[in-house]
């Protein structure tokens, strides 16, 4: 008997924004320390609550974000912020 296997993909657990919170600050807790899991959770993200309306608010293209928040992206430090601005996701220190 062969087992079939699907592509787990996190957008399909990502149903609220409670759920959304506490995946990115899982993911900052555990980057690596080059921003490749939060921007790949940044990602997800906007992929659960639509590319294409988080690409219009942030005024960069829906290609640019896919692109840009991919696992070789390598997006700036203003498209990031852009990207938090649009999901409602604020950057503290503490």
């Amino acid at each position: 008997m062969k087992e079939k296997f699907t592509r787990w993909d996190a957008v399909d657990h990502l149903h609220s924004e409670t759920e959304q919170t506490a995946y990115l600050n899982a993911c900052l807790e555990d980057d690596p320390g080059d921003g490749s899991l939060v921007r790949a959770a940044l990602g997800d993200i906007a992929r659960a609550r639509g590319m294409s309306s988080v690409a219009r608010a942030t005024g960069i293209s829906r290609e640019g974000l896919y692109r840009a928040l991919s696992s070789d992206g390598n997006p700036e430090f203003a498209t990031v912020m852009r990207v938090m601005r649009a999901l409602g996701v604020n950057l503290r220190a503490a």
